[in-house]
């Protein structure tokens, strides 16, 4: 079968199309920018990446009519924008628009479980995208899922970072709110297995794990699979704001993802049983188990996909990567250094492992005393890390970094500083006829923005330096 899948560099669609593959379907992966589309998928013969913007009805001709099956995974934790719900509702009526033109035959959405009179606004959000999505035209499935466990997602990441950084916690009351967490190979499993199964036509179906447990429960069992002992106090005095900046300043959460975080964890998360595990055949997983799993992939290196990667971890760009390929030159200041290359292949390994745990070769330090600062003033500092040590995609957050340009055929990273600035800046690596050339570029923006560059010039002399030395170095 032909397969639209949109959401294709998302967390769960970036997850979603092997299977998909391995299954034998055709797949057309809905991405905004080519640019951050797996690069695997330009070698697949069974995946056609297209361009199409949900909130651009004009960009949606480039979907194929003769699809059989759409996965609608567009859905974001940001509440940055004060029509959130306005600009979900849009991408839903357009999706729907264009998709009743089609040949589809079934339309699968990943929602959340809505079971609550009082919901957060995300939740009612996606409770509505439901009913949107709703037609005459075709069957329309829908899973509905709690907080999803699994390597690189933001819930696991964020219980990862509370569990390990802090052994005592004084932590808000919502954690006592109970949840149904769910496995990312279980959430795979129900939206794979669904493809062109008619007897899930027009119906909705809660889908959560085997235990009903508290966010504090959670944390502390993570912990227990870490080997951990960890003490937690819950405290009813946090507002919602102080539990914001809590997360924000302890996890690697970016504050307003935070604050949606807080806004939804307030509300009970319990499934609706059925009999979808016996349709589909699916068991799904234990809490610890789920866990213990997420942690073989972490230490192997293999994370497909995580939330720091997405547009809603990024401290600046939003949408198309177009504007930043092109570095701009003038009313910019420049820091250039040009190494001679004795290895290729080993200053290439240094280039494409930069940053996260590997550090920034020469005064790591200063970099993190710029991440502390980023953080103090609302960024995203340095917390993000990378998601692979050695694999680097357009799209991938590097620290307060979002990488705009990899390729290691053509021997160049583009890095766009995600950091608060006044201005913007670029970071870029090549090595061209044996030359590794590094570049800094900083557009200020206005007085402050040139003040600033006065300000940082000795230390960028002194760090620039010193990288480019130790990439070259054998």
């Amino acid at each position: 079968m032909k397969i639209l899948v949109t959401g294709g560099t998302g967390y769960i669609g970036k997850r979603l199309i092997p299977l998909l593959i391995n299954d034998d379907h055709d797949v057309v992966c809905a991405v905004r920018d080519k640019l951050r589309a797996d690069k695997s998928y330009l070698e697949e013969e069974h995946i056609e990446i297209i361009e199409a913007d949900f909130l651009k009805p004009e960009t949606l001709s480039n979907i194929p009519k003769d699809i059989d099956i759409a996965y609608y995974l567009i859905h974001s934790m940001s509440n940055s924008s004060k029509d959130f719900e306005s600009l979900e509702e849009k991408c839903a009526i357009n999706f729907k628009a264009y998709i009743e033109k089609t040949d589809v035959k079934q339309v699968i959405y990943l929602s959340g479980i809505t079971n609550e009179k009082k919901l957060s606004k995300h939740l009612r959000s996606r409770k509505n995208v439901e009913h949107i999505l709703e037609s005459d035209q075709y069957g329309l499935t829908i899973f509905k899922a709690g907080i999803i466990v699994g390597s690189g997602s933001s819930s696991f990441e964020i219980i990862r970072d509370l569990v390990e950084k802090l052994p005592v916690m004084i932590a808000p009351k919502w954690l006592n709110t109970k949840s149904q967490p769910l496995s990312v190979r279980d959430v795979l499993f129900f939206l794979s297995r669904a493809a062109g199964d008619e007897r899930l036509y027009n119906h909705s179906y809660d889908v959560f794990g085997p235990e009903i447990l508290t966010y504090k429960e959670m944390l502390l069992r993570f912990a227990e699979v870490r080997g951990l002992k960890r003490y937690i106090l819950t405290v009813p005095v946090m507002t919602p704001k102080l539990s914001s900046y809590w997360l924000y300043f302890v996890t690697s959460t970016s504050y307003k993802l935070a604050s949606s975080l807080v806004d939804s964890m307030g509300v009970q998360i319990i499934g609706n049983p059925s009999n979808i595990n016996e349709m589909l055949n699916v068991e799904p997983l234990s809490y610890k188990t789920a866990v213990k799993l997420a942690f073989e992939k972490i230490e192997q290196n293999s994370i497909v996909s995580s939330w720091k990667d997405s547009m809603v971890s990024s401290g600046r760009l939003r949408n198309s990567f177009h504007k930043y390929v092109n570095v701009p030159v003038y009313g910019c200041f420049k820091d250039y250094k040009e190494r001679s290359v004795i290895d290729t292949e080993k200053t290439l390994d240094k280039i494409w492992s930069i940053g996260g745990t590997t550090g920034w070769y020469y005064g790591t330090i200063l970099w993190k005393i710029r991440g502390y600062m980023d953080k103090m003033f609302g960024g995203i500092g340095l917390r993000r890390g990378r998601t692979h040590v050695s694999q680097l995609d357009a799209g991938d957050a590097l620290d307060f970094w979002r990488v705009i340009f990899a390729d290691r055929d053509m021997k160049k990273l583009l890095l766009y500083a995600e950091m608060r600035l006044p201005g913007e800046a670029w970071l870029e690596f090549k090595i061209e006829d044996g030359m590794l050339k590094q570049t800094a570029t900083f557009r200020p923006r206005g007085l402050a923005g040139r003040l600033y560059w006065y300000a940082v010039f000795p230390f960028h002399g002194f760090i620039f330096n010193g990288m480019a030395d130790k990439l070259v170095e054998i």
